[in-house]
Order: structure tokens, then C-alpha cells, then sequence
């Protein structure tokens, strides 16, 4: 599925932005809506909750089909599932897509009295596939979604049919520019506290920016600022079970075979910790896109989604293969 910018897009684009000035806040939210739900429907996504254990999770999927291998997205820290709509929008017509809002994020349950270190997120993850009915998949994650894509492989390997990491927390063996930034005291760019923090955390996670109407924009950072403090309990239960010995060792333990995808501009996780996370893991290979930051899906969706696709065929059998219009690699 190829996505174009027409006219009428731009035409619709500039409309509601003028509106936008003079709107309430309730109106800019309800059009910002509308904006978000423009491009799914553009890419054949629709959002749905479901009641996980007394937990609401909310997800993104397209029209399932028993004869469509399925592939499970998981965003990063502070991220939620609208980061790989136009990532899934080249996977959408050959692939079921299923990206989830892990608890804490997006629209999902946030809670202080739950825990969300990565082991957490993985039992949560476990229960939202469960509920779900998704059994065997292709699994993908960014950032800490990869460490959490990680640790759910070792966990569950009789679903992960092959594991994709992308940008991935677990392994911080290189310093990276964020990593200085916290260990000379100075503010972490991961929070948004003010809507100036958001822009900032825009230019300094992405090498490659999409194009990001002001009135979106503005709406995903008052978002942001509402959930900082939740941001800050995650980001401190994260690193309270950080330890790169223990991670590795599980790395180890990954049956499926993974692919890790890098950006060569990463500012928050140094593009030479993908070397170690090869090393680490059996059935490995590795993909480093140039002039690309953090997060690969977002800044160029297209040759991602390509790269994702060829490694998910080269790794299925014939009858999956088959079931998958060549176009997909074709692109």
C-alpha cells in the first residue's frame, strides 16, 4: 500500500489547522481525532479496547484472516500504538496487524498502584495476546518495546514465530548522547513536561521528521505533559530492573529468528549496541538504516515495513509464503 500526498489532503490539512487557532480545546481535540483517524483509515487500521483482567487496553488491528500470518507491534517508552500506523499501512494488506497500548500508555489502563518494569509488561503482554486469541506471530518492538519483545520471546517461544527488535533498550554497552545527558545531571529528554520538552523530544529522537500539523502536534504534547508523572514511575521501575549481565544471558536464550533494525543517527540508544545484541542472540542478523534516528517506522515507514516484510518471508514456510502477495518485497 503506497500513501501519496494529495491535494485535497493538504487542502484539509490547511482548513482545520485555521480552525484549530480559533477553536476551544475541546474542538482541537476532536479535530486532532479526526486527523489520527484519517490515516488509519488510510492504512485499514481500527482502534478497539477490550477488558484484559480487569485492565482496558486499547489496540489498533485490520480485518483479520485465517490465511494472513499475524504480526504483533510493540511501542517504546512513553510511545503508544499510533506510532506504527504508516509502518502498518505497508504491511496491512498481506499481513494481520495488531498494535497494542501497553499498560501506562496511550489509551490504556494507567495506574499508580501497578507496576511497569519490563517483566511486568511482559506478563501484561501475555494476557492482552490471550485475550486477543492471537496464538503464533510475528513479533516487533522499539525501543523498550524491544526489550520487552525480547524477554516475551524467551518467555512464550511457542508463539514468537520470528522476533524483530528495532532500536532496542536491554543493552547500553555504547553511550549514547542521552545517556551523557543523565549522567551529568541534566533533564531527561524521554519526559515531556512542558509543550517546548515535546518539540525538543521530537528533534532529539528522530533523525528523519515526518511532517506533524501544529494543531496534532499540540494536542500530543499537552498529552504528553498529562502523563509525566506516571512517565516518571515507569522510567524509574525500568531502570530498578535494569541489569545488561542478567539481559543478556536471557538474550541467549531467544529460539526465533530475529532481525535487529538500527538507525545510524540514534541519539538515545547508540546504533553500535545493535553489534552486541547480534552477539547475543543465536539466528541473528542485522539491518542498519542510514541517516535514520530512533525510531525507523516513523521516519521511513515504507523500506522498514520492506525490510520487516523480506525477513518475515524468508523465515516461513511455503504455504505462509504463499499466502503473501509478492508486491510486499517488491516495493
Amino acid at each position: 500500500m503506497k500513501f501519496r500526498v494529495n491535494s485535497r489532503s493538504v487542502r484539509l490539512l490547511v482548513i482545520l489547522s485555521i480552525l484549530m487557532l480559533a477553536g476551544c480545546s475541546g474542538f482541537r481535540h476532536n479535530v486532532c481525532d479526526m486527523m489520527i483517524g484519517f490515516e488509519k483509515k488510510r492504512t485499514g487500521l481500527t482502534s478497539a479496547m477490550i477488558d484484559v483482567n480487569g485492565k482496558p487496553i486499547a489496540y489498533l488491528e485490520n480485518n483479520r484472516e485465517a490465511s494472513k500470518p499475524t504480526v504483533l507491534l510493540i511501542h517504546g517508552f512513553a510511545a503508544n500504538k499510533e506510532n506504527w500506523i504508516r509502518f502498518a499501512g505497508h504491511l496491512a494488506d498481506n499481513f494481520n496487524v495488531v498494535a497494542v497500548d501497553l499498560p501506562g500508555h496511550g489509551e490504556s489502563v494507567k495506574r499508580f498502584d501497578m507496576t511497569y518494569s519490563v517483566s511486568d509488561q511482559v506478563g501484561y503482554l501475555h494476557e492482552i495476546t490471550g485475550a486477543l486469541g492471537i496464538d503464533r506471530f510475528h513479533l516487533a518492538g522499539n525501543s523498550m518495546g524491544g526489550a520487552v519483545s525480547s524477554i516475551y520471546a524467551v518467555r512464550y517461544p511457542e508463539q514468537v514465530q520470528t522476533l524483530t527488535l528495532i532500536n532496542s533498550a536491554g543493552i547500553f554497552d555504547h553511550e549514547s548522547e542521552w545517556m551523557k545527558i543523565l549522567a551529568e545531571g541534566g533533564k531527561n529528554p524521554l519526559i515531556v513536561n512542558t509543550a517546548d520538552d515535546f518539540d525538543t523530544l521530537i528533534k532529539f529522537a528522530l533523525e528523519k521528521r515526518p511532517f506533524v500539523p501544529w494543531p496534532l502536534k499540540s494536542v500530543l504534547a499537552e498529552k504528553a505533559v498529562a502523563n509525566r508523572a506516571l512517565n516518571k514511575k515507569i522510567f524509574a521501575e525500568m531502570l530498578s530492573e535494569a541489569d545488561g549481565s542478567d539481559f543478556k544471558a536471557e538474550l541467549a536464550k531467544i529460539k526465533a529468528p530475529t532481525l535487529i533494525m538500527w538507525g545510524d543517527h540514534d541519539r538515545i540508544i547508540h546504533v553500535d549496541n545493535a553489534g552486541e545484541f547480534a552477539k547475543a542472540i543465536p539466528d541473528s542478523r542485522m539491518h542498519i538504516f542510514t541517516d535514520v534516528g530512533h525510531a525507523p517506522m516513523i521516519e521511513i515507514p515504507a523500506e522498514s515495513a520492506r525490510v520487516f516484510s523480506e525477513f518475515i518471508l524468508s523465515n516461513s514456510d511455503r504455504r505462509e509464503v504463499a499466502r503473501v502477495y509478492i508486491k510486499t518485497v517488491a516495493r
